[in-house]
């Protein structure tokens, strides 16, 4: 497991959001981007965390997915569950206006359903506070992860 980096370049930081993003290129000017990403975030506008959220791939994708991603996401692919998942995602995006970001860490599909809908429920504000904690602790397991 590493420790958090004091520098890590717009490229690192690319790979570990998912994209360039505004949030990525505030990160990349900071010492100790991962640990400042909170303070990041909130600098941004409501355009720069929606790019920043939405540059995740959905849960369940089965195509286009980085190949971080796709082994973050495992292969449980129960037809029902996938389906369910494709479409409250639909759900999530209409209803908020954002992607449904998650820390898979090697949790089921199924259990990930459970967690999408509990989410729906939600006030729009609360859960974009989640989703964007969600975001950085995936970038920061997938640096320690290495």
């Amino acid at each position: 497991m590493r420790d958090l980096p004091r520098q890590l370049s717009e490229d690192e930081l690319a790979e570990l959001f998912e994209g360039r993003t505004r949030l990525v290129e505030l990160l990349a000017a900071r010492e100790d981007p991962l640990g400042s990403a909170d303070d990041a975030i909130d600098e941004l506008d409501e355009a720069g965390k929606l790019e920043a959220l939405n540059a995740h791939p959905p849960i369940g994708a089965r195509t286009g997915l980085s190949e971080r991603s796709a082994a973050e996401q495992g292969d449980d692919a129960d037809p029902a569950v996938l389906t369910e998942l494709g479409h409250l995602n639909q759900v999530y995006e209409q209803k908020f206006g954002f992607r449904f970001v998650v820390f898979v860490n090697g949790r089921p599909k199924a259990e990930i359903l459970e967690v999408l809908r509990g989410r729906l429920e939600r006030a729009r504000g609360e859960e974009l506070d989640t989703a964007l904690h969600e975001l950085v602790a995936i970038a920061r397991e997938r640096w320690e992860r290495g």
